[in-house]
């Protein structure tokens, strides 16, 4: 048994995931995000629970990151240049190229914009993105155990398939639990009343300000919009922040073998992300007068783009806000749709919300019927929620623990999660031994499991199982012969040479299809089992046999042991 440790950095909250694994001697940290909702230390995960002084290179073996959203990779320049990490960082080629665009927007808004300092350069993204090492979906690569994680979604978007997992029954899965008490309506509901409030708002000469990340939700909306725009010949605008969904579209054009089947084919005859409804926005569009619909970055509204068009139409009630993902306690995304109507701004100015708010969730997470499904279709031993609020947590633990029956955790910020595991190694049969052991028996059966004798050789991080003069010979080492010796008294009064005579007879008349010898120096062989004969210290009536034989005769050893522990027929003379 082996023994697999779990410790979330950040975990009890959503807003950055940060996870520590270490198995079989090594030390893997599974994602490095920040958290939106803070402009302080806790913006990011407390690395001082990996090491108190030295460079975390020393101690990590490598970082994974799931995908280019903030909460997950927003942390990385902070993490490696400032703090210090020199190791290997992987991440898929998609995250690869959009992972830097997000860090460098967000440190324009942070820096330039908000003023703080504190915060990695420009020039820190660079060096950071220097240690990425680019992997395909489903490569593996060693670097000692590998593991496969990333936000999932069991529904398809419209722009990317839905999360395909085999039945891998790995000894641990570690899940996201941002929805975990949510169950969504369908997919094709939630899309026909997003669509609805658009349309009403529109209709009513409103503006709708929908605050989006620039990847991911942003082009699913963007494909809804504009075919429901083509369908019903709607005039009035569609924009989006300009720059970085500009990126972003280049991007999937770019990776378009990644995205989801429907998308490959429309793409033959033309370019799904090439909108002809949606522009680019422009900022002095947002005091035009008449209805518009604008897609915003960042998607929390604390900040950027979003923030500033929202406080400029949150005073009219023919507008509407439409969030469409999961908003971090602190961020105004938060505060709106706790019921929140009057907001402190900077500068102690009160912000009066009378735009409508809506909720519609279309975020990358999971709901409970999602991470139900992937434990279903996974079948792993054990389950360890992150990325969660604790009572929705605690409540879906008890819910797969119940189901499942496994093992379900849910350990805090710096708690470490123990799990033993039993890991199953691969062993290599040489061609030979099989051929034997099939030449032995009857062909093995199977459905029961076969008992193989061999040498096990390990080298080179590998198993072999051959046979043993070929182990022997591999390793130029001589042959040792290991027998077994067991003892038999007799009672027989005669003398030594007369109990071995009465002994080789008996043997002879019992074991007529085995080669019995009786050899000058006075012991008897069966095959190669050896016996001989010696009187009793104490004793002279009682004779003692000594029975030798070599672990392969076992079988037969035995049989004449028990055979003459009955004694010898009286008959014999």
């Amino acid at each position: 048994a082996e023994n697999e440790q779990v410790s979330p950095l950040q975990n009890l909250d959503v807003g950055r995931s940060c996870i520590l694994v270490s198995i079989a001697g090594k030390n893997v940290m599974l994602d490095c995000g920040m958290h939106m909702g803070y402009n302080d230390d806790r913006r990011f995960p407390d690395f001082s629970y990996i090491t108190q002084n030295g460079r975390l290179t020393d101690f990590l073996d490598c970082v994974i990151i799931s995908h280019f959203h903030l909460d997950h990779c927003g942390a990385l320049p902070y993490f490696s240049e400032m703090v210090g990490y020199d190791g290997p960082i992987y991440m898929t080629h998609p995250t690869k190229a959009i992972c830097p665009i997000l860090l460098e927007d967000y440190r324009k808004i942070t820096v330039d914009k908000k003023g703080e300092t504190n915060f990695f350069t420009s020039q820190m993204i660079k060096d950071c993105m220097k240690k990425v090492v680019a992997v395909h979906l489903h490569q593996t690569v060693q670097v000692s155990d590998h593991f496969c994680i990333g936000d999932y979604n069991m529904t398809p978007d419209r722009h990317l398939g839905a999360a395909w997992i085999d039945k891998c029954r790995p000894d641990l899965l570690i899940t996201e639990s941002t929805y975990a008490t949510t169950i969504r309506d369908s997919k094709r509901c939630r899309e026909r009343d997003f669509l609805k409030k658009v349309h009403e708002t529109v209709e009513r000469g409103g503006k709708v300000l929908i605050p989006v990340f620039a990847l991911g939700r942003a082009q699913e909306l963007c494909i809804l919009l504009e075919t429901f725009w083509e369908r019903m010949n709607l005039k009035a605008p569609i924009y989006f922040s300009t720059g970085l969904t500009e990126k972003a579209n280049h991007y999937y054009k770019l990776f378009i073998t990644w995205t989801n089947q429907k998308i490959r084919k429309t793409f033959v005859q033309r370019n799904m992300f090439e909108f002809k409804h949606i522009k680019a926005f422009d900022r002095a569009f947002a005091d035009n007068p008449g209805p518009m619909v604008v897609f915003a970055t960042p998607g929390m509204l604390h900040a950027g783009q979003s923030l500033q068009i929202f406080r400029k139409w949150a005073g009219n009630e023919k507008n509407m806000v439409i969030m469409p993902g999961y908003c971090v306690q602190g961020t105004v995304g938060h505060k709106i749709l706790s019921g929140q109507r009057k907001l402190e701004m900077e500068g102690r100015q009160i912000l009066e919300v009378k735009m409508q708010v809506e909720y519609m969730s279309f975020s990358a997470h999971a709901d409970a019927k999602g991470i139900m499904q992937l434990i279903r279709q996974a079948e792993p031993r054990n389950v360890l929620l992150v990325h969660g609020e604790a009572k929705k947590m605690e409540f879906l633990k008890q819910k797969i623990e119940q189901e499942f029956h496994v093992s379900c955790y849910m350990p805090a910020n710096g708690e470490t999660t123990t799990i033993f595991t039993n890991p199953s190694i691969p062993v290599d049969i040489s061609l030979g031994l099989l051929k034997r052991e099939t030449a032995i028996g009857l062909l093995p059966d199977v459905k029961k499991p076969k008992l193989m004798h061999g040498t096990l050789i390990m080298k080179d991080n590998s198993f072999r199982l051959v046979s043993p003069e070929q182990a022997l010979k591999e390793l130029g080492l001589a042959e040792h012969q290991l027998r077994f010796t067991c003892r038999v008294h007799i009672q027989d009064p005669r003398k030594e040479h007369e109990t071995v005579l009465r002994v080789y007879n008996h043997l002879k008349g019992v074991l007529k299809d085995y080669s019995v010898q009786h050899l000058p120096d006075g012991s008897i062989t069966v095959e190669s089992i050896l016996i001989q004969a010696t009187a009793h210290s104490e004793d002279q009536g009682t004779k003692v046999l000594l029975v030798s034989w070599t672990y392969q005769d076992e079988e037969l050893g035995s049989y004449l042991t028990s055979l003459l522990k009955k004694g010898l027929p009286q008959s014999t003379s």
